[in-house]
């Protein structure tokens, strides 16, 4: 084998690795946002809150503690909503079940589809936050200038760490593209709908055509 031949055989095999590390690089990045949320339901890093009920632990409450819990509701732009809360801050104890209302409107003159996703402050509170009942669990929809007032219940472990007085939880609306898969199901069902009238046309004319030929 020459020096020519060998540069070219020594440039492939330099290409080829090069993009197959390209690829595993790119597999990768795909791969640490599932394995970063999976990792972050688990150990409850950065405030990620596990989005399944829990059930009550019908333990002894915790009457020596009083714990501060926050409440902070954000919208998004490309949500007409608006999010309030009955109040901003209440007092619990650990191993207290406890309730408040939040009240979500839409200002559009139009239905939409939203959510409102949380994360919890101090992130490692997460693993001690209970949701009983939560609006969070699931997607809400909104016909136009519609009020909804859903409660959220949770509780507190009576393990949470001592060091924790205060506990944020925040709220943020974003948009769920419902809309979009709408118009493409009315416009499927319409366009179905078009060539059923026509096809009952075109039966219709034939029948009157045969009717005809038999009179």
């Amino acid at each position: 084998m020459d020096s020519q031949e060998q540069a070219r055989v020594g440039v492939r095999r330099t290409v080829i690795r090069t993009i197959a590390a390209l690829i595993g690089m790119f597999g990768f990045a795909f791969a640490l946002v599932p394995l970063y949320d999976v990792f972050c339901s688990i150990t409850g890093i950065n405030g990620k809150v596990d989005a399944t009920a829990k059930s009550v632990v019908h333990e002894e409450v915790d009457e020596s503690r009083y714990i501060n819990v926050q409440f902070i509701t954000r919208g998004s732009p490309g949500l007409p909503w608006q999010m309030s809360v009955e109040m901003r801050q209440m007092s619990v104890h650990p191993g207290q079940m406890a309730e408040v209302d939040f009240t979500f409107t839409n200002n559009s003159h139009s239905e939409s589809w939203g959510r409102a996703v949380p994360s919890v402050s101090p992130s490692n509170a997460t693993l001690h936050l209970r949701k009983i009942s939560c609006f969070c669990f699931q997607e809400q929809q909104l016909q136009a200038n519609e009020r909804l007032t859903i409660p959220l219940v949770f509780q507190l472990a009576r393990d949470l760490p001592d060091d924790i007085n205060t506990i944020t939880l925040v709220y943020t609306l974003y948009p769920v593209e419902r809309e979009i898969q709408s118009i493409t199901l009315n416009n499927a069902l319409n366009s179905s709908s078009n060539k059923d009238s026509q096809n009952d046309s075109k039966n219709s004319s034939k029948n009157n055509k045969a009717a005809g030929e038999a009179i």
